[in-house]
């Protein structure tokens, strides 16, 4: 029960790495009040957390909304008492396109979403943390934002800003006791990268999903929530302005042909 007690918000909860997390959060024993726009997704994810006997309340909220994000915390605060953990998880991937061929208003509303999003959390989060003594803001970033070829233009720059305020913010925030962490999933199959997996499974590729990087597969929800639970626990007490790369292993080398080095 690492987050016995903590009330956490999660955004982008409908599916995927947002549902993993708020699964494992509330098997963790935190309290927690979960946001997307896919109210179906939503309410399925609440569904099964008060199944499983967590407490979990759930709210219809667009995650580059400042209205919306600042209702979410107030809520977490009037309903739940207070507020140790934030997890700015909302994304959208946008399309493949050029970026010489692709429109300002894409652009933006990727950026919308997954730039200004984390932004918006990150403040309306950090007061009441502050005067509270602390807590663990955690937003997802992506191996896309680190390196190129891993996502579409307006991903990976949003992914790219995402870290870069992850780092800002924890050093406006130093002396508070809170701390801002990034974490940088890899091939992860979720709603977002679905047609990925089908399109490999449908060419009979499957075996190949994931083979760029030395585990040879690709990620599990689960294996992203892992490294949420342990940013947002006492755990990583000591880690803060980091963006930790959760992805086999595809980051830490440069492309090569096996058994040759040049």
């Amino acid at each position: 029960m690492r987050l016995a007690g903590r009330r956490a918000i999660i955004t982008g909860a409908a599916s995927g790495i947002g549902r993993a997390s708020a699964e494992l959060f509330a098997r963790e024993g935190a309290r927690l009040l979960i946001a997307d726009v896919d109210e179906k997704g939503l309410e399925e994810t609440a569904r099964r957390i008060s199944a499983s006997g967590g407490e979990v309340r759930a709210e219809l909220a667009d995650a580059s909304s400042e209205e919306a994000v600042r209702g979410l915390v107030e809520r977490c605060l009037d309903e739940l008492g207070g507020l140790e953990v934030a997890f700015a998880n909302a994304g959208i991937a946008g399309s493949l396109t050029p970026v010489t061929e692709l429109e300002v208003e894409e652009w933006r509303a990727v950026l919308e979403v997954n730039l200004i999003g984390p932004f918006l959390l990150i403040k309306h989060a950090a007061p009441p943390m502050r005067a509270a003594g602390g807590g663990s803001i955690l937003c997802t970033a992506s191996v896309a934002g680190l390196r190129s070829g891993a996502g579409p233009s307006p991903y990976s720059a949003s992914k790219a800003g995402v870290i870069s305020l992850v780092r800002t913010a924890a050093n406006q925030l130093a002396g508070t006791g809170i701390r801002v962490n990034a974490i940088c999933p890899g091939l992860i199959e979720t709603g977002m990268t679905r047609p990925i997996f089908e399109m490999a499974r449908a060419a009979g590729k499957e075996g190949r999903i994931g083979q760029l990087n030395p585990l040879r597969r690709a990620g599990r929800p689960e294996e992203i929530a892992a490294m949420a639970l342990f940013l947002a626990s006492d755990e990583s007490s000591y880690v803060n302005g980091q963006a930790l790369a959760v992805d086999g292993g595809l980051t830490s080398t440069l492309p090569f042909v096996p058994g040759r080095m040049t």
